[in-house]
Order: structure tokens, then C-alpha cells, then sequence
């Protein structure tokens, strides 16, 4: 019966005329079904096969444990961070009274997460790479301390690996994947904190929603209309923070990176 069947989607798909999108919508049947054949495959097969084949060269498996590894470092506070060298990862803590992050205050889930590459793609040692790190972390600090109306460049923490250089980018993948940080734009809620600024008088960029919720840069201030309203980024939190359950400890970062390394 599959093979009667294969062969008349063959010969219609070769004598009929599709347009890009019906092609598209018929590629993307085949491959579903390809999918569910694979999977019986592996049904009929006597011997278990494994979910996953761990690749300890895959650029992501590498991602993993380089985070793994940075959430391993001591909280500093933001604001007495010292100058040092080296690339690499960060992420940054808060703790601070803000109601509308009272889920992840104190937590060790970051609000925000970033890399910073080297001064040279090809940097061998973390004097090489400059004070990358160094830098990214204090523009970070000053932009959080110009929203001194909201927030508090005392409630802020932070944790910085430095990183052989080009491993940055598949670190900072990872994290952003387990914490799902809400200052971070791949959460698409509270994006903005690292704009470096617009001109309102020659672009029509409307104010970003870190912005809206934390006024303070004199040039987001210009800004006439916000991306977002304050009830609608309040909301996109409640429903976040509904999906994704800040995590309270090192053991509960630790035990859902395990469970993501099992093969079932």
C-alpha cells in the first residue's frame, strides 16, 4: 500500500504544474511523513536506538559546558567591577525591589545574558583578546545607572567567563536557551538595554520597551512613541514568567543541564 501510494504522488507531482507555494506545502508533507516512517523504523527495530548521538566536537554540546562553566563563577556586584582582561560570556543578576521582576529578583535565573568578542578573531591569550569583557559589562552599568528612577545599580550582580576565543557565540546561545533572560531581544519582551542611541530628529525608531519601562537616556527621552505600551509589557512578563520558572538555585540550573545531556 505505501508503495502503490508513493509511486501515485510521484507520477501526479511529476505531471502536475505547482506553484512555489503549494511545492513548499507538499515538500513539507513528504518530509513529516519521512519522519513518522523513521520512527516506526526505529519501532520495529528489536534493539533500542539512542535519542541522540553526543558529539563532544558539535560547536553547541561545546556551547553547553562553556556556560556551564561560567555559571560556575562567583556574583560580583556590577557596579565594583574591576578592570581585567579577556573575551568571552556574562550574564547579570538582579535582586533589587522592582515589582514587575519580582520572580527572578534574587534568583539564579540573569536578566540579562551577552558575550563580548576579542579585539582579534584570532587572540590566543586573554591579553590579546583586551578588556572586552571589561567594557561590555561597564557600558552595561552605565546605562542601568542613568534609569536611576527605577532602578538601582546596587541590586545588580554579575558573573563573566573569559573564553578561547570564538566559543563566545555558541556559550552565549546556550544560556540565552536555558534562562530565557527577559532583557535579552531573543525574548522579544524587554529588549533595548544595549542601543546605543537614535537620532528622533532622522529616524523613526520608536523607544524600545527597556526604555519605556526604565526612562533615563536623554535620547530615548526624545523618542516620541514607545515600541510597546507599560500594560502591554506588563503583561508579556506575567505570561513569561507563567512559562518559564525562574530558577531559585545552583542545584536547579545544575540538574536541568543534566537532564537536557541525557540520551532516552
Amino acid at each position: 500500500q505505501l508503495r502503490t501510494s508513493l509511486a501515485e504522488l510521484t507520477t501526479k507531482a511529476i505531471s502536475t504544474t505547482m506553484t512555489p507555494r503549494h511545492r513548499r506545502a507538499l515538500d513539507g508533507e513528504v518530509r513529516m511523513v519521512m519522519a513518522e516512517l523513521g520512527k516506526l523504523l526505529h519501532e520495529l527495530d528489536p534493539i533500542r536506538q539512542p535519542s541522540s548521538m553526543f558529539d563532544p566536537g558539535n560547536p553547541k554540546v561545546i556551547g553547553r559546558f562553556i556556560a556551564l562553566a561560567m555559571v560556575a563563577q562567583q556574583r560580583v556586584p556590577l557596579a565594583t567591577v574591576e578592570p581585567f582582561y579577556g573575551s568571552g560570556v556574562y550574564a547579570i543578576y538582579y535582586k533589587g525591589p522592582f515589582e514587575l521582576y519580582a520572580s527572578i529578583s534574587g534568583s539564579e535565573t540573569p536578566i540579562y545574558v551577552g558575550q563580548a568578542a576579542p579585539a582579534t578573531s584570532n587572540a590566543r591569550t586573554a591579553m590579546e583578546q583586551g578588556d572586552k569583557l571589561t567594557k561590555r559589562l561597564s557600558e552595561h552599568r552605565k546605562n542601568i545607572a542613568k534609569a536611576h528612577t527605577t532602578l538601582d545599580i546596587a541590586d545588580f550582580e554579575c558573573r563573566a567567563l573569559v573564553v578561547q576565543s570564538g566559543w563566545e557565540t555558541a556559550a552565549e546561545d546556550y544560556l540565552i536557551h536555558l534562562f530565557q533572560p527577559i532583557w535579552n531581544s531573543e525574548t522579544d519582551i524587554l529588549y533595548g538595554l544595549g542601543k546605543h542611541g537614535d537620532d528622533p530628529t532622522t529616524r523613526a525608531n520608536k523607544r524600545s520597551p527597556w526604555d519605556t519601562l526604565h526612562p533615563g537616556r536623554q535620547w530615548a527621552v526624545a523618542t516620541k512613541e514607545d515600541a510597546r505600551t507599560p500594560s502591554k509589557i506588563s503583561a508579556d512578563l506575567a505570561a513569561h514568567f507563567l512559562a518559564n520558572r525562574a530558577y531559585q538555585n545552583l542545584d536547579a540550573v545544575l540538574r536541568d543541564f543534566v537532564d537536557e545531556l541525557r540520551q532516552i
